[in-house]
C-alpha cells in the first residue's frame, strides 16, 4: 500500500507513472485471482462486497458472448442486506428462500421455487456472517444449474478461513471483501467463473476493469486487498476453532440455560452466536465495551444499531432469544489470554444481569 501511495500515475495511462500503476493493480488480480481459485481475467476490483454484489445481482448477464437475462432471482432468509435488496432485480421479482432452524438453506424449498422460473438467479452466502453457519455451496449449484439457473455466492466470511475455490463451490459469481482477510476497507472483487459476464456495468464510464466497473482504480486499497490475500492461509483456522469452543464451553458453563445458534451445523471457525434467556443483548454489549471487548448484536453493518437479527428470526428462534443475540468473532490475533477475560467478564456480567433480571421478576 505504501507503494502504490508513493505513485502518482492512473493506471489508464500508458507513460511510465501509470503503467507503474498498474502493475501494482494486476498483481493484486492474480493474487486475489489464486485465493479464490479463478481466472484473472475474471477477477474485477470494486469498492467493497457491498459493490460487487450490486453489480452481480442483474438480470442483464451474458454466457458465452449470449444474452441470457434472469427473470427471477431467489435470495435465503439469513442474507446480508446487500443482497436481500434485490440488487438491481425489480421488487416483485425477488423472492426469499427459508432456512432450517440450523440456519441452512431449506434445499427441497429451493428447487420447488426455482421451477416456476425460466431463467432464475439465485443468491446464497457462502458462511452466514451471525453464525457462522456454512451453506452447502456445491449441492446447491446443482440444484441452480440443473434449472438453468445462475448461482451467486456472497463468500466475504470465508476467505482465510474455509476453503473458497470457485470451481470446487461450483458458484458463477462470487463477491469478497478486503477488509474480512485483514486488508484495507475500500476495495473488494467480483470474481466470475467461465464465460459469464455483467451485460449492464453497475458503474459507467471509462471502461476500466475491462469495461465491467468504470473508475480510477484505488490502487493503494487494491494493493493492500492483494498483499492480505497472500498472507491468507487456513494453517490459523484450527487454532481459532480450538480458542472459539472453549468459548463457548466457559459460556455454558457459566449460564447453562445459553444457546449456541447453529451449533449442530458446520461453521467457520472464527464466529459464534448466542444469547441467554432474560439478557438484553444492548445490555451486555456495553457492558463488554466498558470491559474493552468488542461484540456485535446481529451485522456490523447496521449503522451502529441495535436491532433483532433478522437471521436468528429466519430460524425460528424465540423473539425473546432474538433480542439477546450476540455474535463474537475471533481473528488471527486473538490469544488465550482474550479468551480468559472475556469469559472472566461474561461470568461477572452474566450473573449481575440475571440476578438483577431475577429481582425485578420478583
Amino acid at each position: 500500500m505504501e507503494a502504490a501511495l508513493a505513485l502518482t500515475g492512473n493506471a489508464s495511462s500508458v507513460h511510465a507513472e501509470g503503467r507503474a500503476v498498474r502493475r501494482l493493480i494486476e498483481e493484486a488480480r492474480e493474487q486475489v485471482a489464486r485465493l479464490m481459485g479463478a481466472e484473472t481475467k475474471n477477477v474485477t476490483f470494486t469498492s467493497g462486497a457491498t459493490e460487487a454484489t450490486m453489480l452481480a445481482l442483474t438480470p442483464a448477464l451474458e454466457i458465452a458472448g449470449r444474452k441470457e437475462p434472469r427473470d427471477r432471482l431467489f435470495v435465503s432468509a439469513i442474507e446480508h442486506p446487500s443482497v436481500r435488496s434485490g440488487g438491481r432485480f425489480a421488487a416483485g421479482s425477488v423472492d426469499e428462500l427459508p432456512v432450517t432452524s440450523d440456519g441452512i438453506l431449506d434445499l427441497p424449498a429451493l428447487e420447488e421455487a426455482i421451477r416456476r422460473a425460466a431463467r432464475p438467479m439465485v443468491s446464497v452466502m457462502l458462511a452466514n456472517n451471525e453464525t457462522g453457519v456454512i451453506q452447502p455451496i456445491s449441492q446447491i449449484a446443482e440444484i441452480v444449474h440443473a434449472a438453468a439457473g445462475v448461482l451467486h455466492v456472497d463468500a466475504v466470511q470465508g476467505p482465510g478461513r474455509i476453503d473458497c475455490d470457485i470451481a470446487q463451490l461450483g458458484a458463477d459469481l462470487v463477491s469478497v471483501s478486503s477488509h474480512k482477510l485483514g486488508g484495507p476497507q475500500g476495495a473488494g472483487a467480483l470474481v466470475r467463473r467461465g464465460d459469464i459476464h455483467v451485460a449492464e456495468p453497475l458503474i459507467r464510464g471509462g471502461g476500466q476493469e475491462r469495461g465491467q466497473r468504470a473508475g480510477t482504480e484505488n490502487a493503494a486499497a487494491i494493493s493492500g486487498f492483494g498483499a492480505a490475500t497472500a498472507v491468507a492461509n487456513l494453517t490459523a483456522a484450527g487454532r481459532m476453532t480450538a480458542l472459539r469452543d472453549r468459548l463457548e464451553v466457559g459460556i455454558t458453563t457459566a449460564t447453562p440455560q445459553a444457546v449456541i445458534f447453529g451449533a449442530r451445523a458446520p461453521r467457520l471457525p472464527n464466529t459464534t452466536a448466542f444469547a441467554v434467556p432474560g439478557i438484553k443483548a444492548e445490555t451486555a454489549i456495553i457492558a463488554f465495551d466498558l470491559n474493552g471487548i468488542a461484540v456485535s448484536s446481529g451485522s456490523a453493518c447496521s449503522s451502529g444499531k441495535v436491532q433483532a437479527s433478522h437471521v436468528l428470526t429466519a430460524m425460528g428462534a424465540d423473539p425473546a432469544l432474538v433480542r439477546g443475540g450476540m455474535r463474537v468473532s475471533l481473528g488471527w490475533s486473538t490469544t488465550d489470554a482474550d479468551v480468559d477475560h472475556f469469559l472472566a467478564t461474561w461470568n461477572v456480567l452474566a450473573g449481575s444481569l440475571l440476578k438483577e433480571r431475577s429481582g425485578i421478576a420478583a
